[in-house]
């Protein structure tokens, strides 16, 4: 006869279609196949429940990574002891097999190019993967004009379960469709970052980058103030005599206000039949203490805050350059599923007459009527 064993309790089996007893190793009080039922289903029930694969939780590490990950390139840096030894680390243009190796490409970056590194998110995304989205902007001090570099992506982390430490960090570009090592379109999308632009000295409206893909970025602008009057079209220059008057002192208090940048005009319309044209205003001032214009026609208001998808290009503009950067702009942004709002703005940051058309700095924004980051 076979025998089984259970916490506390044995039970024989007899020969099949024999009666089947249960028995206490206490009192080994013979119990009856019905009770024997009961119990022997509700042990099984239990181990069914137990055995009974469930995704791990890394919740630990999730936070652990929300409050770890934005000390990246600080003085602080990071939790190395969060990694395995022989952690692989990969993006489309860097790889390391060793926590030693991953630390050094820290070190690197930080040394050349002294990052901004903004985390939006992290959440768990597989059994053992957290995955997180960053941006992080760049400053190549090697260069004269110092170019500002720009990547935003997700990082896929694996975790090992034995060590319960992060065994690889996989990162992957928004800018580019092959995030493969050594991916040929990532170090093209590298280069084309490091063009001249000459972008003034001059206070702008704040905003964070979002996104930046292959065809433009999708900043989140904080709220700005303006001086407006109407202009003639989206490249024209008229009316900026008048609000540049303004911040220069023809106003009610002769006040000298700060030059910024950049200067925009605005379409409100798909034709450019509505334009105006704007400057933006000190961060210092709000609409209680701006001083009223001498001249009519200019207007002071708030500019909410919003996300704005943002194409950047070089050169002297005029109507149809500016027409053609509009339509591709709002192609891809339609493309990407994306909702564009009605009309655009050309901001332009340079002097003309003071500046080298092919590094002039030139911007086309849209505003979108929604963007969300969770994917």
């Amino acid at each position: 006869m076979a025998t089984s064993h259970f916490t506390g309790v044995v039970f024989r089996r007899a020969g099949e279609g024999a009666p089947v007893f249960f028995f206490s190793t206490r009192n080994r009080l013979p119990l009856q196949n019905a009770s024997f039922k009961k119990i022997a289903s509700s042990v099984v029930r239990v181990r069914s429940v137990t055995a009974k694969d469930s995704p791990p939780k890394h919740t630990d590490l999730v936070d652990f990574l929300y409050e770890d990950l934005p000390h990246l390139f600080d003085d602080r840096g990071i939790d190395r002891t969060a990694y395995d030894e022989d952690v692989k680390f990969r993006d489309p243009i860097t790889k390391h097999d060793s926590i030693g190796g991953y630390l050094f490409n820290i070190a690197m970056l930080k040394k050349l190019f002294s990052p901004d590194f903004q985390l939006h998110w992290v959440k768990q995304t597989g059994d053992n993967e957290i995955t997180t989205r960053w941006t992080m902007v760049m400053r190549f001090h090697l260069l004269p004009w110092k170019p500002e570099l720009v990547f935003t992506g997700t990082s896929v982390m694996g975790v090992n379960p034995e060590t319960n430490k992060f065994s690889s960090h996989v990162d992957y570009w928004d800018s580019v469709q092959n995030n493969d090592y050594f991916s040929l379109e990532a170090f093209k999308d590298l280069i084309k970052q490091l063009q001249f632009y000459k972008t003034p000295e001059l206070e702008m409206p704040k905003y964070q980058i979002l996104k930046r893909t292959a065809n433009y970025e999708v900043r989140k602008y904080e709220p700005f103030l303006i001086a407006e009057t109407t202009s003639d079209k989206l490249s024209g220059s008229r009316g900026f005599n008048s609000i540049a008057g303004y911040i220069f002192g023809k106003n009610s208090t002769k006040e000298k206000m700060k030059m910024t940048a950049p200067v925009f005009t605005q379409s409100l319309t798909p034709d450019s039949s509505q334009v105006s044209i704007q400057i933006v205003l000190p961060s210092e001032k709000d609409m209680n203490n701006l001083p009223y214009p001498d001249l009519e026609g200019i207007v002071l208001r708030r500019v909410e805050a919003g996300v704005a998808a943002v194409s950047k290009f070089s050169g002297a503009t005029n109507e149809d350059i500016v027409t053609d950067k509009e339509k591709a702009l709002r192609s891809n942004i339609i493309l990407d599923g994306l909702k564009p709002r009605t009309g655009c703005l050309l901001a332009r940051y340079n002097d003309p007459g003071r500046t080298w058309s092919f590094v002039m700095r030139n911007e086309v924004l849209i505003w979108l009527e929604e963007f969300s980051l969770d994917n």
